[in-house]
């Protein structure tokens, strides 16, 4: 299957299905002698892994991570560094009833015209988990990424009609749908619950913060810095759309208002606005790079939905299992692994260009 790696000099190709013996990445292109741990690692898939709280899947895995080569003695060598995240909670049975049905909103149908054959356990790759193997990637380019003084934050903005009133960044790890305002926290909690207690699951925005990016990184034609964390964040599956600083509010404003005016603070070009999100041309400025992603309700539900069969057959289908009524708690830091390896891959790429900068 191709399209499993992401990056240029920063590589990262996952493997593993939801429902195989495991899953995990290998990261090539990280420069030998950086301090790294499997500590450094888990850290981040503790706040990914599934059975966190009530608002998420009931799905019990520890998502222990395996550093098998690249890493000696506490530091990376220069080698490919391969992660491997062991299944261990897997009840494939559930998903027995759905192995000729097509279930709505998944990649069920998509996959088998593609390929002429599906693991119907879970949705296989194209299940949520292989999301696991992503952080673990991100976690890596984080590591590398502060000694930049660069660091990635995202947050959990809205929940439905539900949005954040404010943002602390301090609080966001410190709430179970990792909004960054906690009254409004509690309210997308009771959101979260009643749209999971009438069978149903619900979508969100996440917003996304990159401090510390230094100007100049991103190729002013096809290499967009922008495009290049497009293409990253919408390869996450739940992902249905991606806009940057003003975004689509850009459309209904006028030049003068949109443009950010410069001015010199501290010997430093700046703007006291930044509708561009940090980039103009496919280029950082140097300001703080801001985004949203737009997050869709969880595919599997509870209530009856109409369908076919493989054999084209009219049907219903209702989805038993584990899923999570609202993706956007534990996206946030998948959201933050792709952005991280996007910046870091652009760094390398732009450190290669001007080695002297």
């Amino acid at each position: 299957m191709a399209g499993n790696t992401f990056g240029q000099l920063f590589r990262v190709t996952t493997f593993g299905e939801s429902h195989g013996p495991a899953l995990g990445a290998v990261v090539d292109g990280v420069v030998p002698g950086i301090p790294l741990t499997e500590k450094d690692i888990q850290i981040e898939l503790d706040r990914r892994r599934p059975g966190q709280s009530n608002v998420t899947t009931p799905r019990r895995e520890d998502d222990t991570v395996e550093i098998l080569s690249g890493v000696f003695e506490g530091k990376t060598t220069g080698a490919p560094i391969a992660l491997l995240i062991r299944n261990r909670d897997q009840k494939s049975s559930d998903y027995d009833a759905l192995r000729d049905i097509f279930r709505p909103g998944h990649a069920d149908f998509t996959y088998l015209a593609k390929y002429g054959i599906r693991d119907h356990r879970g949705g296989g790759r194209a299940s949520g988990r292989e999301t696991a193997g992503r952080v673990a990637a991100g976690a890596v380019a984080k590591k590398i990424l502060k000694t930049f003084g660069i660091r990635v934050y995202a947050y959990t903005q809205a929940i439905g009609k539900v949005t954040a009133q404010s943002v602390d960044l301090e609080v966001i790890d410190k709430n179970p749908v990792r909004a960054p305002d906690l009254k409004s926290a509690e309210l997308m909690i009771l959101e979260i619950e009643r749209v999971r207690g009438a069978g149903d699951s619900i979508g969100g925005i996440i917003e996304a913060v990159v401090k510390g990016c230094p100007p100049g990184l991103g190729d002013p034609v096809f290499e967009k810095l922008n495009a290049i964390i497009g293409h990253g964040l919408l390869s996450i599956g739940a992902v249905r759309g991606v806009e940057f600083g003003a975004g689509f509010a850009a459309a209904q404003m006028k030049g003068s208002e949109h443009n950010d005016n410069f001015s010199v603070e501290d010997k430093k070009i700046t703007s006291a606005t930044n509708n561009a999100g940090g980039i103009l041309g496919g280029i950082s400025t140097g300001a703080d790079i801001v985004l949203r992603v737009a997050v869709k309700p969880t595919s599997s539900i509870a209530s009856e939905q109409k369908t076919v069969t493989i054999d084209q057959k009219p049907t219903t289908v209702t989805v038993t299992g584990r899923h999570d009524p609202c993706l956007c708690p534990r996206l946030v830091v998948v959201v933050e692994a792709m952005l991280a390896m996007s910046i870091l891959d652009a760094l390398l790429i732009q450190k290669g260009l001007c080695p002297n900068e």
